[in-house]
């Protein structure tokens, strides 16, 4: 393991001290690695196309004309991405979906687009998961 030497200003030195007190690490440098295998993840979802998972989260007014058909439509056509879903009714008008998607990376944010982007789909947030592993060291 190699040891190095950052400068960090105070405001982000305090959400690293708030992110290690809140998770339980032992040390910021437990911390700071999570972080840095954390964007690491991310980054690699975002810019390659193996194969990942996916957790796609949005809420959706389900008064919007045939919204919820369209939406349920579109986990069918692409039932070969789609896992398992669960729905939420919020209140009378507004329902959350949160549904569990399996495949590479492009066609799952191809998905996710095509779903979030529908008249009446808001707070949407797509966070994927590269299925491969990160070191611990």
């Amino acid at each position: 393991m190699e040891r190095i030497t950052i400068t960090i200003d105070a405001d982000l030195l305090r959400i690293v001290d708030t992110a290690m007190n809140r998770r339980g690490y032992t040390s910021r440098s437990e911390a700071i690695r999570d972080m840095i295998r954390d964007t690491a993840a991310h980054e690699e979802a975002l810019s390659g196309d193996g194969p990942c998972v996916a957790v796609l989260d949005y809420v959706y007014d389900h008064t919007t004309r045939t919204l919820a058909q369209r939406l349920t439509e579109e986990l069918h056509d692409h039932y070969d991405l789609s896992v398992a879903s669960m729905h939420v009714h919020l209140d009378h008008e507004r329902c959350l979906e949160t549904t569990v998607l399996r495949g590479p990376n492009s066609a799952l944010q191809k998905l996710s687009d095509t779903i979030t982007t529908q008249r009446g789909v808001h707070n949407a947030h797509l966070h994927i998961i590269p299925l491969n592993k990160f070191s611990d060291d």
